[in-house]
């Protein structure tokens, strides 16, 4: 009987069948593994973002790198991967944007940058170039060892562009072709192990782009109709994404899935009594998978004024994650988060190094995953590579490694017994910066950055 159970179970799987194994472990393991996340921000998902102004498209050769490199940021390399994973980070979320890369033609009279998309419609082929891209750059990540998020981003949001829309009369219009878009990037990465995940969709908002919870953004600030539909929209839509990934069969069977909640809402705060309506309203979507193998996902932009306002906010947050959608039988990530304004970096830097290592301290204890919103390396520092917030680095890692940080896998050579203590001070790819150091200072001269001295990663700041 175990032998022609086998048998049915390798028949099902070359028909794309449902046979289902222990081989991928569980959301919850894979939230475990991934450790310390960031985004690959600002890159795959650049995109002109207005149909009214659609100045990638009207003034460049529309080649991926063209898009890649548009919002300021380098093409990304695997050795900016590898810097990543030496300093402790074992996940990448990589937001990409599609519509652009479809099939639309972008075809424009003279200086005009309007696009009309009922006159030139997105379609629903994906362009081979862009997709090579893009699986390039998903194996840079993986290539390290690393878990990788690969999302729907930009599709969706506040920008006039987005064709993804929290709204059931929008489902019902875009139903085919969101699913066409999910079958092409699963069946691209198929084989893939238990390292690659797929995000269904990234900040989906309702017919009055509203943020917060649907239908902040109506007259009086909440519309029954508008929210219904938005809520139930979002379900929908998470359905379709998981029954299309399952559907293309092979190790999508059971990879991991990602669903957002309605705007990537977290529920924070105490002003609205319809903050919390995101988490209590996003349903759990049947999965052919079984149990286990499903991860909400949620984003958090804190105000870090007061230091000690927001570790209670978060604490308050965690608990009703924990009640809202932990409860419903999937953990819970954070795809993004940071500070509200971004500028508390350069003025308001000890609050932010203070909180962060906070927050990842408390989601690492109960459970839920982060992924930093860009930041960390930015700009032509990610051409090196090297860390342009190495002490954001620092706290990050000390959140959830401890104060001894992150142990590298780059070691020292020993000194002989009985010489004085010299050591080699190494880069994060491990090129040597000085040989033969010792004294108090093994960093003098050296500029600001994350080094590797003894098989442990140190912050250098200057004085």
């Amino acid at each position: 009987m175990r032998r022609l159970a086998l048998i049915g179970c390798l028949l099902a799987v070359a028909f794309r069948g449902w046979c289902q194994t222990d081989a991928f472990e569980s959301a919850a393991d894979a939230v475990a593994n991934m450790r310390l996340g960031w985004n690959l921000g600002n890159t795959l998902e650049s995109n002109s973002g207005d149909t009214l102004n659609m100045w990638i498209e009207r003034w460049s050769q529309r080649l991926p790198a063209n898009y890649e490199t548009a919002w300021g940021q380098p093409q990304a390399t695997p050795k900016l991967m590898k810097m990543m994973h030496d300093a402790g980070f074992n996940a990448i979320r990589v937001p990409v944007t599609w519509y652009p890369h479809m099939e639309a033609r972008f075809n424009f009279n003279g200086n005009s940058t309007v696009w009309t998309p009922s006159a030139d419609d997105i379609g629903t082929q994906v362009q081979a170039a862009w997709m090579k891209r893009v699986h390039q750059v998903v194996d840079y990540v993986i290539g390290q060892g690393m878990y990788c998020i690969l999302n729907v981003h930009h599709d969706t949001g506040a920008a006039n562009t987005a064709w993804l829309i929290a709204d059931e009369q929008n489902y019902a219009q875009q139903k085919t072709r969101f699913e066409a878009l999910w079958t092409q990037i699963a069946e691209e990465f198929r084989d893939y192990d238990e390292h690659l995940l797929f995000e269904g969709y990234n900040e989906m908002l309702d017919v009055k782009r509203s943020w917060c919870f649907a239908s902040f953004a109506a007259d009086g600030q909440y519309n029954a109709a508008i929210a219904t539909s938005a809520y139930n929209a979002i379900n929908a839509y998470a359905q379709s994404f998981v029954s299309a990934v399952r559907a293309t069969g092979g190790n999508n069977a059971q990879r991991n899935l990602i669903v957002s909640t309605y705007g990537a809402c977290d529920g924070r705060g105490n002003w609205s009594t319809h903050l919390q309506d995101p988490l209590k309203k996003m349903v759990l979507p049947d999965d052919p998978a079984g149990k286990g193998h499903l991860i909400f996902e949620v984003h958090s932009y804190p105000e870090l004024n007061n230091l000690t306002a927001a570790k209670s906010e978060l604490q308050t947050t965690l608990r009703n994650l924990q009640n809202n959608l932990v409860a419903k039988g999937a953990p819970v990530i954070f795809g993004e988060w940071g500070e509200s304004t971004g500028k508390a970096y350069d003025e308001n830097r000890a609050n932010l190094l203070a909180f962060a290592r906070y927050f990842v301290e408390q989601c690492k204890a109960k459970g839920f995953g982060t992924f930093y919103w860009m930041g960390l390396t930015d700009g032509t520092h990610r051409s090196v590579p090297e860390f342009s917030q190495p002490e954001l680095v620092e706290a990050l890692a000390k959140g959830y490694y401890g104060e001894e940080g992150y142990q590298s896998n780059i070691t020292a050579p020993q000194t002989s017994a009985g010489s004085s203590p010299k050591v080699t001070v190494y880069d994060l790819q491990g090129r040597i910066c000085r040989s033969g150091a010792s004294g108090p200072d093994v960093f003098s001269g050296l500029p600001n950055g994350i080094y590797i001295v003894q098989d442990r990663r140190k912050l250098r700041i200057k004085n």
